[in-house]
């Protein structure tokens, strides 16, 4: 998990905005998120979606070539329902 990176308002912007600012909250900590067009979907960075994505292919091409929902489970470590959501899923 990334760690949180603490910017001190001082530093980065100006005393009118950190003026209307304390209007809402003085001495609190507030998070501003990044705009969502910068917004990055998960798993995009790490990997980790294409990962569960390439899984989730051999998990239905196993399963049109007959492999039982069962096996699948066992063999991928799933529960058999969320086999049969990848496979009767798209």
């Amino acid at each position: 998990m990334a760690k949180v990176k603490y910017v001190k308002a001082t530093a980065v912007l100006p005393e009118t905005l950190i003026i209307e600012i304390q209007k809402y909250v003085q001495g609190e900590t507030i998070y501003i998120p990044k705009p969502k067009e910068a917004h990055q979907k998960w798993g995009s960075c790490s990997g980790g979606r294409k990962s569960i994505d390439d899984r989730n292919a051999a998990i239905r091409e196993a399963f049109r070539n007959g492999e039982p929902i069962q096996q699948l489970a066992d063999t991928y470590y799933l529960s058999t329902e969320t086999v049969k959501k990848i496979v009767y899923s798209k």
